[in-house]
């Protein structure tokens, strides 16, 4: 008898604990989710400083360290920033800027130098003389 009601209690709490794993996890409504952003922020401000010309360490100076520097072109920094707002979809910013002889050559990625920028007055300065 003792061990009936031994092995009757043993099959009930494994029915039991069965039960609730299919029980979804509660989302609490208003649980505030962080924010996450890694890399090196990237604004349209600091891409409108870059010039033609400009030094590693002048460059160093308006970008940061670059997130990445390739060990075998040294003459290439990447910078990225990824961010996710909390819970929300995750976004990604690139630029990549080439030296050529210790001086930026030219850059590309997500964003496109302002038209007051340096950039811009140099391949206005260009297409006029293309042009003519």
């Amino acid at each position: 008898m003792k061990t009936q009601i031994t092995g009757i209690t043993l099959i009930s709490a494994a029915l039991l604990l069965g039960a609730c794993a299919s029980i979804p996890t509660p989302q609490f409504p208003g649980v505030y989710k962080i924010p996450i952003s890694q890399g090196n922020i990237i604004t349209q401000d600091m891409i409108d400083q870059l010039e033609p010309g400009m030094t590693r360490r002048q460059v160093n100076f308006v970008m940061g360290t670059p997130l990445v520097r390739d060990p075998y072109d040294q003459d290439r920094w990447d910078y990225v920033f990824n961010y996710q707002p909390g819970g929300g979809v995750r976004g990604q910013e690139r630029v990549t800027l080439y030296f050529e002889n210790d001086r930026l050559d030219r850059f590309e990625g997500d964003f496109e130098p302002g038209e007051d920028s340096a950039w811009a007055r140099v391949s206005a300065a260009q297409n006029e003389e293309s042009s003519s």
